[in-house]
């Protein structure tokens, strides 16, 4: 069984990210809020746009976001999985 787990640490995000070869990036035209959060994980994605590690946690902040993200997969593989939440409380 995979478990999966929520942080709003900076440093923890930025290393799981970037262990995954993964960076900051947001879907362009969703000028809402400073725009959808993601983690590119260099996927061709026209809809994407590579921001710095800076403003992708300034609208993480501004938003009152939490990274909810998977280590491993069920056969110990490394895994991708993760996704921007509203943080509880």
């Amino acid at each position: 069984m995979t478990t999966s787990q929520t942080t709003t640490d900076h440093d923890t995000i930025r290393k799981w990210a970037e262990a995954r070869n993964g960076h900051p990036a947001r879907v362009k035209d969703t000028g809402d809020k400073g725009g959808l959060l993601r983690i590119d994980f260099n996927e061709p994605e026209e809809r994407l746009e590579e921001i710095s590690w800076d403003e992708f946690f300034r609208i993480f902040e501004e938003n009152k976001l939490a990274f909810l993200y998977q280590d491993k997969l069920e056969d110990g593989s490394t895994s991708r999985f993760n996704k921007l939440v509203a943080r509880d409380g």
